[in-house]
């Protein structure tokens, strides 16, 4: 009875999947070439463009279905405890830091600002609090009660693994918060009682106090519904403040724009790098980088440390879900990246910036 009722709560995940992994059913048997277009009413497409690949259709999806319904063992090096996760940021207030709430999710503080990327802390990647999506195996490393006043949110894309509204609607002082979205995201946060909102395009930007955001191309795609697919903009993000500068990668295929994010900034201190949801490449390498290309990504950006994110936290892929750490650090040292430049976290942890 029990199988029975999970199989029956994860049968709605099937059209949530095809959303947040970037496909639509009839993309998944055919192909469409993109061409870069940034205004609305025709959709946004990458530059330079990138082909939609036939993928491996109902099979991927029913092993998505199948990998929520049965969660993985956790390795107990994987997460800490929250009681420690809180313990661990509390205690290194006032310093530049960051830490891991898994998935996508960080906490940058930095000149005394905490941001938030890619807010999603609860169960399931779906539009719906208590069925459908995909289901985390993996709790967030500090629950939204326990989490510090946050000064600033940014998003990446609308897909609901990174753009989280039974997130975003829990957070107590919406009015302060400001919030940087790529195109088209704006009414989302407006509809959940956020007033600060700051809407870009690819290279545009916004200074908030000491903090300056920009937003920075990606290679991929948009979501939330079978009727809106493209309709939003989608981005990583360059962080600048008076002590570091830093990139958020978000989730993102491989693309020559990243040489240029690289030769426009110089350097950042610091890059977090999607390493999850890369298998099979036929299907994923469009808009997923394996661990062996964030590697590639870092060193475009000319990034000091490079910290792996989106993985670990739930099922979105056929790789092993304990693979991607493993490839990305011995991409790093195939490198020659310090180890110690290499940031595997625990979800929950914390580190202190150089």
């Amino acid at each position: 009875m029990h199988l029975l009722m999970r199989l029956r709560k994860t049968y709605g995940m099937l059209f949530f999947i095809l959303l947040i992994t970037g496909c639509s059913p009839a993309e998944m048997f055919t192909e469409e070439k993109h061409q870069h277009q940034h205004q609305y009413g025709s959709g946004f497409r990458n530059s330079p463009p990138v082909p939609k690949a036939t993928s491996k259709g109902v099979m991927f999806v029913l092993r998505r279905i199948w990998g929520s319904a049965f969660h993985p063992e956790i390795p107990a090096n994987h997460i800490l405890s929250e009681k420690d996760a809180v313990a661990s940021l509390n205690a290194l207030k006032g310093k530049d830091t960051l830490t891991w709430l898994g998935h996508s999710t960080f906490i940058l503080r930095v000149d005394g600002k905490t941001i938030l990327t890619d807010p999603f802390l609860t169960e399931r990647a779906s539009p719906l609090s208590f069925v459908g999506g995909v289901t985390r195996y993996s709790p967030p490393g500090i629950q939204i009660e326990n989490l510090p006043p946050v000064d600033i949110i940014i998003i990446s894309h609308n897909h609901y693994d990174h753009l989280d509204v039974h997130t975003i609607d829990k957070f107590p002082n919406k009015k302060t918060i400001h919030v940087g979205v790529p195109l088209g995201l704006k009414d989302i946060f407006l509809e959940s009682g956020y007033e600060n909102i700051h809407e870009l395009n690819w290279g545009e930007s916004v200074t908030i106090d000491n903090i300056k955001i920009e937003a920075l191309p990606a290679a991929h795609d948009s979501g939330r519904w079978l009727h809106d697919k493209d309709q939003t903009l989608w981005c990583t993000w360059g962080i600048t403040s008076t002590n570091g500068k830093y990139f958020f990668g978000g989730d993102t295929g491989y693309s020559p724009v990243f040489k240029k994010i690289g030769q426009i900034y110089k350097s950042f201190d610091l890059a977090i790098l999607p390493i999850g949801a890369y298998e099979p490449r036929e299907l994923m390498w469009m808009s997923h980088v394996n661990p062996e290309e964030a590697i590639e990504i870092g060193l475009d950006v000319n990034a000091k440390i490079l910290v792996a994110g989106h993985w670990g936290t739930i099922e979105l892929s056929d790789e092993p879900l304990w693979e991607p750490p493993i490839r990305f650090m011995k991409a790093a040292v195939s490198a020659g990246i310090d180890r110690e430049k290499t940031w595997v976290m625990k979800i929950g942890e914390s580190r202190v910036l150089p």
